[in-house]
């Protein structure tokens, strides 16, 4: 799996830091609290992605981690994460639960509402979080579900741990076609998990149509830096007309250029002020997520936030006066 972190070539001085920011870059934003000091924290982590699935295998030091109030309240796309217990046990604290996860067992928590991560003995997980959209399942019942032990007890669940703790590690399913092929069976599975869980199998079963949407945008994610995407090209996808695809998207209260300029331009912005920020121009950002006149890139990316891409980037990665 990769790319890999791993603090055993990051001076002491830099580790909260550095875990810190590829935590909350590439799963969610949390306050963590490393019980050793600094010199003796130990963590590496594994990242991946399968379409919006993101992916997290991590080995680590005792860590507590908290979704703090405010944290949950700038949620900017709500999701859902699976936690897998490899080796020891740790607690999960949400929704005034708690639940303790020892080695076979899974649990979700969501990112909407405050949660607390206990790994006292320190972390061996996987980490598996998924759009809250893509599940597609009722409010009332992720939030009945959170926090509560998925184990032993549920023939489902026992199934989901083997399958999600090697999808977490298989490098090779978060590559192209591969990873496309296994993201409609990981949401699949995992709602067929809660659902089971909760006693309401019957709602794993929801018609295509009722998700539709919420499957054409999840490929319009895992595409947006495609530079043939185009409204033909997801209708194929999906085994429908493009007159189909507007009208489903209409319903859905989405117009597809928008949608698709919008997520590109938040792309753009993120990669601007990311670490390799300047290690590329900002046309050459611009036309990776689809924009290929650079001055309309630059116009509507401060029509979008207010600022130039320019000075967006030399905000974030202010230039040396030496």
């Amino acid at each position: 799996m990769s790319p890999v972190l791993d603090t055993a070539f990051i001076p002491p001085r830099d580790r909260e830091e550095v875990i810190r920011n590829a935590v909350w870059e590439s799963m969610v934003a949390v306050d963590i609290d490393h019980r050793p000091p600094a010199e003796d924290i130990s963590v590496r982590i594994g990242l991946g992605a399968a379409g919006p699935i993101r992916i997290c295998s991590a080995r680590s030091t005792a860590v507590t981690l908290r979704r703090t109030e405010r944290l949950a309240r700038e949620d900017e796309e709500p999701a859902v994460t699976l936690g897998v217990q490899m080796t020891g046990s740790s607690m999960v604290v949400q929704n005034g639960r708690q639940c303790l996860l020892r080695p076979g067992d899974c649990a979700v928590y969501e990112s909407i509402a405050p949660y607390t991560l206990l790994f006292d003995e320190g972390v061996d997980h996987r980490f598996i979080r998924f759009p809250r959209a893509a599940l597609a399942l009722p409010d009332r019942l992720l939030r009945d579900i959170t926090a509560v032990p998925l184990g032993s007890d549920n023939p489902v669940a026992r199934l989901a741990f083997t399958y999600f703790s090697q999808l977490a590690v298989t490098g090779e399913l978060h590559q192209g076609a591969y990873a496309d092929a296994v993201v409609e069976p990981s949401v699949e599975l995992l709602r067929a998990v809660l659902t089971s869980q909760h006693g309401n199998s019957s709602l794993a079963k929801g018609p295509l149509e009722a998700t539709l949407s919420l499957r054409i945008t999840r490929y319009i994610r895992a595409h947006l830096a495609d530079p043939d995407l185009s409204a033909a090209r997801i209708a194929a996808a999906h085994g429908i007309s493009v007159r189909h695809l507007y009208a489903v998207l209409s319903r859905a209260g989405i117009s597809l250029g928008d949608w698709v300029r919008t997520r590109r331009l938040a792309e753009c912005r993120r990669e601007l002020a990311g670490p390799s920020g300047r290690l590329r121009t900002i046309a050459a950002i611009g036309r990776r997520w689809g924009f290929v006149d650079a001055s309309h890139f630059s116009k509507v990316f401060k029509q979008a936030y207010g600022i130039s891409p320019r000075a967006w980037r030399d905000q974030n990665h202010p230039r040396s006066s030496a």
